[in-house]
């Protein structure tokens, strides 16, 4: 028998490494700075996910199927629908200069 007939995946989950709030802030954090609308839901999907849908869908006053399509890279959620969210998540939306390096503490 070979090493591939032996070797057992599974598919990687991003879900399954936000451990800490940290780790949740840093992952936040670089979708934001990417710019790009469609890695930030996808990134809110999975942080949501890593906290339990279920959970963050009561807080935020959400259905939770919706979420799962609202919060993908092929999503388009609502500005409400995000900052509902965000809130549920403990974050919240806020303006910072461009160019700025400095991180604003949660």
């Amino acid at each position: 028998m070979s090493i591939k007939e032996d070797a057992k995946t599974s598919p990687w989950d991003t879900a399954d490494y936000l451990k800490t709030q940290e780790d949740i802030s840093d992952y936040l954090e670089i979708a934001f700075e990417s710019g790009d609308p469609q890695e930030v839901y996808a990134a809110l999907g999975v942080v949501a996910r890593a906290q339990g849908m279920m959970g963050v869908s009561k807080k935020a006053g959400l259905n939770r199927a919706n979420l799962y399509t609202s919060l993908t890279k092929d999503g388009n959620p609502s500005y409400e629908t995000v900052d509902s969210v965000m809130d549920a998540l403990g974050y919240r939306l806020m303006p910072v200069p461009t160019g700025s390096k400095q991180r604003v503490k949660i």
